[in-house]
Protein backbone atom coordinates (compact mmCIF):
# COMPACT_ATOMS: atom_id res chain seq x y z
CA UNK A 1 0.00 0.00 0.00
CA UNK A 2 1.41 3.45 -0.91
CA UNK A 3 2.30 5.77 1.97
CA UNK A 4 1.36 9.37 2.65
CA UNK A 5 4.42 11.58 2.20
CA UNK A 6 5.12 14.65 4.37
CA UNK A 7 6.82 17.42 2.39
CA UNK A 8 7.79 21.07 2.70
CA UNK A 9 7.80 23.73 0.01
CA UNK A 10 8.85 27.37 0.16
CA UNK A 11 7.25 30.13 -1.85
CA UNK A 12 9.48 33.14 -2.14
CA UNK A 13 7.14 36.00 -3.05
CA UNK A 14 8.51 39.08 -4.75
CA UNK A 15 6.56 41.73 -6.67
CA UNK A 16 3.57 39.52 -7.42
CA UNK A 17 5.70 36.56 -8.44
CA UNK A 18 6.71 33.29 -6.80
CA UNK A 19 9.81 31.18 -7.35
CA UNK A 20 9.00 27.86 -9.01
CA UNK A 21 10.78 24.94 -10.62
CA UNK A 22 9.42 23.28 -13.74
CA UNK A 23 8.94 19.54 -13.77
CA UNK A 24 7.25 16.98 -15.95
CA UNK A 25 5.73 13.54 -15.78
CA UNK A 26 7.83 11.32 -18.03
CA UNK A 27 4.94 8.92 -18.70
CA UNK A 28 2.10 11.35 -19.42
CA UNK A 29 4.13 14.31 -20.65
CA UNK A 30 2.32 16.70 -18.29
CA UNK A 31 4.43 19.73 -17.41
CA UNK A 32 3.94 21.62 -14.15
CA UNK A 33 5.40 24.22 -11.82
CA UNK A 34 6.11 23.63 -8.13
CA UNK A 35 7.98 25.66 -5.50
CA UNK A 36 11.26 24.20 -4.28
CA UNK A 37 11.21 21.83 -1.35
CA UNK A 38 11.20 18.14 -0.56
CA UNK A 39 10.60 15.44 2.00
CA UNK A 40 10.72 15.84 5.75
CA UNK A 41 13.20 13.43 7.27
CA UNK A 42 12.38 11.41 10.39
CA UNK A 43 13.13 13.43 13.52
CA UNK A 44 13.36 16.70 11.58
CA UNK A 45 11.04 19.63 12.21
CA UNK A 46 9.30 21.09 9.15
CA UNK A 47 11.08 24.45 9.55
CA UNK A 48 14.47 22.71 9.66
CA UNK A 49 13.47 20.69 6.59
CA UNK A 50 12.70 23.76 4.51
CA UNK A 51 16.01 25.38 5.44
CA UNK A 52 17.85 22.18 4.44
CA UNK A 53 15.88 21.65 1.21
CA UNK A 54 16.41 25.21 -0.04
CA UNK A 55 20.13 24.95 0.73
CA UNK A 56 20.35 21.58 -1.08
CA UNK A 57 18.39 22.69 -4.14
CA UNK A 58 19.43 26.33 -4.54
CA UNK A 59 22.55 26.67 -2.38
CA UNK A 60 20.99 29.67 -0.63
CA UNK A 61 20.32 30.40 3.02
CA UNK A 62 16.85 31.52 4.08
CA UNK A 63 15.64 33.68 6.95
CA UNK A 64 12.34 34.14 8.73
CA UNK A 65 10.46 31.07 7.49
CA UNK A 66 6.74 31.43 8.22
CA UNK A 67 4.26 28.59 7.89
CA UNK A 68 1.46 29.83 5.60
CA UNK A 69 -0.61 26.69 5.81
CA UNK A 70 -0.83 22.97 5.26
CA UNK A 71 -2.29 21.43 2.10
CA UNK A 72 -3.39 17.89 1.45
CA UNK A 73 -2.43 16.97 -2.10
CA UNK A 74 -3.94 13.99 -3.92
CA UNK A 75 -2.44 13.50 -7.38
CA UNK A 76 -1.26 11.06 -9.99
CA UNK A 77 2.38 10.96 -11.13
CA UNK A 78 3.86 8.40 -13.49
CA UNK A 79 0.40 6.79 -13.56
CA UNK A 80 0.54 6.07 -9.82
CA UNK A 81 -1.55 7.70 -7.10
CA UNK A 82 0.20 10.05 -4.71
CA UNK A 83 -0.82 11.58 -1.40
CA UNK A 84 1.14 14.36 0.29
CA UNK A 85 0.72 16.50 3.36
CA UNK A 86 2.43 19.74 2.28
CA UNK A 87 3.75 22.31 4.75
CA UNK A 88 3.81 25.58 2.80
CA UNK A 89 6.36 28.12 4.00
CA UNK A 90 7.17 31.64 2.97
CA UNK A 91 10.66 32.93 3.67
CA UNK A 92 13.16 35.43 2.41
CA UNK A 93 16.60 34.87 0.97
CA UNK A 94 19.48 36.10 3.14
CA UNK A 95 21.25 37.10 -0.08
CA UNK A 96 18.91 39.74 -1.54
CA UNK A 97 20.60 39.49 -4.94
CA UNK A 98 18.60 36.27 -5.48
CA UNK A 99 15.54 38.45 -6.14
CA UNK A 100 17.34 40.26 -8.96
CA UNK A 101 18.13 37.10 -10.93
CA UNK A 102 15.66 35.85 -13.54
CA UNK A 103 16.68 32.26 -12.86
CA UNK A 104 18.30 30.37 -10.00
CA UNK A 105 20.14 27.13 -10.79
CA UNK A 106 18.84 23.98 -9.10
CA UNK A 107 21.53 21.54 -8.04
CA UNK A 108 19.29 18.50 -7.59
CA UNK A 109 18.21 16.33 -10.54
CA UNK A 110 14.60 15.86 -11.57
CA UNK A 111 13.77 19.42 -12.59
CA UNK A 112 13.58 20.86 -16.10
CA UNK A 113 16.13 23.63 -15.80
CA UNK A 114 16.56 26.41 -13.24
CA UNK A 115 13.98 27.85 -10.86
CA UNK A 116 12.40 31.04 -12.12
CA UNK A 117 9.96 33.74 -11.08
CA UNK A 118 6.35 33.18 -12.13
CA UNK A 119 3.68 35.88 -12.03
CA UNK A 120 0.51 35.01 -10.17
CA UNK A 121 -1.30 37.84 -12.00
CA UNK A 122 -1.05 36.19 -15.42
CA UNK A 123 -2.33 32.79 -16.58
CA UNK A 124 0.29 30.09 -16.02
CA UNK A 125 1.30 27.99 -19.04
CA UNK A 126 1.35 24.89 -16.79
CA UNK A 127 -0.51 23.84 -13.62
CA UNK A 128 0.98 25.04 -10.34
CA UNK A 129 1.28 22.24 -7.78
CA UNK A 130 0.40 21.30 -5.12
CA UNK A 131 -3.35 21.62 -5.55
CA UNK A 132 -4.71 24.57 -3.56
CA UNK A 133 -1.42 26.49 -3.45
CA UNK A 134 -2.53 29.49 -5.54
CA UNK A 135 -5.69 29.92 -3.43
CA UNK A 136 -3.63 29.73 -0.23
CA UNK A 137 -1.25 32.41 -1.54
CA UNK A 138 -4.08 34.72 -2.56
CA UNK A 139 -5.67 34.38 0.89
CA UNK A 140 -2.40 35.02 2.73
CA UNK A 141 -1.24 38.01 0.63
CA UNK A 142 2.08 39.69 1.30
CA UNK A 143 5.55 39.58 -0.15
CA UNK A 144 8.58 37.71 1.23
CA UNK A 145 10.81 40.73 0.82
CA UNK A 146 8.36 43.22 2.28
CA UNK A 147 7.30 41.67 5.56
Amino acid sequence: MPAIRDVVICVFRHRGRILVAQGHDGLTGERFFRPVGGGIEFGELAEDSIRREVMEELGLEIAEPVLLGVLENLFEFRRKPGHEIVFVFDARFVDASAYLRRELPISEPGWDGPARWLSLEEPSPFPIHPNGLVDLLRRSGGDSTGR
